[in-house]
């Protein structure tokens, strides 16, 4: 959230650093259970030291910043990542003193400072980058803070680093669409990872322990980071020819983008809404994770603002990134209304729809949206095993080339 937006006492009118750093995490609090090493390690170490050239107020605000542009595509090649979202996923990788630690995503090295702290004098602390200059970049950074026994390495961080292995805690502070093999051999027994796991579209933060052969889930968190290079297995599909409407999609989910488009232009689109409502800032994004441990048809809707302005489609939840059902020639989505008179959740959930089978797939939907109202908390239990291995337990299996996953409720 903002700076202005953070809850804690009020600043002196020319705030220290120390002062700008003890805001940022009160603020956290507020909305993240810390673990008490975190919030101490967070405390410590100076943020600003890894982001040299950008304003103190901006470098205590809880929000990414960008430290490499990335020429060919929207997102950033590499950046500090929202200091909430770390501190949340520290609590959940769990480092103990004198652990080995890898880190996949060096960034600009403040996350292997923290790791540091955590782990102690006695632990050891690899961070690995692909890109040179990250890697120079979070080096030269470490080296300045007075960290210099953390390892930095410039490496492909699907391979990880097997000659430190094995680890008793792994973490990815990039995207990944799949669990590498190589990290497999590299995690302990009994070892941890957290990882930002995509599947069907959305992501989450997910904390894992190894048991044999099977990694086993006890927690996961909403969260968006930059894609690790080198997995291109999620897809996107234009569904007109301006690009303004697309689907994203994993590559054992078939869009066939002529049926599709012309299934959005033929008819002004059919809706029904479900009974559960919201509040302004409530999430609904369990929806979306309580389909995909079901519907293999569920993927996620993008639609630019060309296509809002001319009414192309009606309005998503969320148009850069909403829930979305397709099947063959239809297509549906949520969409939100504000209807009723509860003046604590004004906001009813629904879904729209196009196609031939429009109607049916709404109500396909809506049972999801449904289903999440009964327990809108609620989250899977997720095991991953190696590809084309037997799962660990009954559920519902979503393969890719290197492991599966197995979701259940």
């Amino acid at each position: 959230m903002p700076p202005s937006e953070l809850k804690g006492p009020p600043l002196s009118q020319t705030p220290t650093v120390d002062e700008l750093r003890d805001r940022l995490v009160d603020g956290i609090l507020h909305s993240v259970r810390l673990h008490a090493s975190v919030e101490q390690a967070m405390r410590k170490v100076h943020r600003e030291a890894f982001l040299p050239g950008i304003d103190l107020p901006d470098a205590y605000a809880d929000r990414a910043v960008s430290i490499k542009d990335n020429p060919s595509g929207p997102l950033p090649l590499s950046c500090a990542s929202v200091p909430s979202v770390v501190g949340m996923m520290l609590g959940q990788l769990g480092v103990q003193p004198g652990d080995n630690i890898l880190e996949i995503g060096a960034g600009t090295g403040y996350n292997a400072a923290l790791l540091a702290e955590l782990t102690g004098a006695t632990g050891h602390i690899t961070s690995i980058d692909i890109d040179s200059d990250v890697a120079l970049h979070a080096r030269t950074m470490l080296d300045r803070a007075g960290y210099q026994q953390v390892q930095v390495i410039e490496r492909d961080g699907l391979i990880g680093a097997p000659e430190n292995a094995p680890y008793d805690r792994m973490i990815a502070t990039v995207g990944l669409w799949d669990v590498p093999t190589t990290w497999w051999q590299q995690l302990a027994d009994g070892g941890r990872l957290v990882l930002p796991l995509r599947w069907r579209g959305q992501t989450r933060s997910v904390a894992l322990t190894r048991r044999g052969d099977t990694l086993i889930s006890d927690g996961m968190e909403l969260c968006g980071f930059v894609p690790i290079i080198g997995q291109d297995s999620e897809k996107t599909t234009a569904l007109n020819a301006d690009d303004t409407i697309r689907i994203i999609h994993d590559e054992d989910q078939n869009v066939d983008a002529d049926t599709l488009g012309a299934s959005l232009t033929a008819t002004s689109g059919t809706v029904v809404m479900s009974e559960q409502r919201i509040g302004g800032e409530e999430s609904f994004d369990g929806v979306w994770l309580r389909a995909t441990a079901s519907d293999d048809r569920i993927c996620r809707l993008e639609v630019q603002p060309d296509a809002l302005a001319q009414e192309l489609v009606l309005r998503p939840v969320v148009p850069v990134r909403s829930p979305a059902l397709v099947d063959g020639d239809s297509l549906a989505y949520m969409i939100v209304r504000r209807e009723g008179v509860d003046p604590q959740r004004p906001h009813q959930l629904g879904a729209a729809a196009y196609g031939p089978h429009a109607e049916k797939l709404a109500q396909e939907l809506v049972a999801h949206i449904e289903a999440w109202g009964s327990a809108r908390t609620a989250v899977p239990h997720l095991t991953i095993t190696p590809a084309k291995s037997e799962a660990a337990e009954p559920g519902h299996v979503i393969s890719k080339p290197e492991s599966q996953l197995t979701l259940t409720y």
